[in-house]
């Protein structure tokens, strides 16, 4: 993990309960980490589907 990066998260009630994201890292591989680590975006649609695009074949 980096500081100031942005990352993926993946939709994980039962993490979520615990306090904790499942953040997709740069190996492409999803992991559980403290929610107290990370600020979330409020991140407007247009970017969402720009973003998601860049990440297709960077997986």
């Amino acid at each position: 993990m980096e500081l100031h990066k942005v990352y993926r998260v993946l939709p994980d009630e039962e993490a979520s309960l615990d306090g904790d994201l499942r953040i997709i890292d740069e190996s492409g591989e999803d992991y559980l980490y403290s929610v107290d680590y990370f600020v979330l975006l409020d991140v407007p649609k247009e970017i969402v589907q720009i973003l998601t695009q860049s990440f297709v074949g960077n997986v």
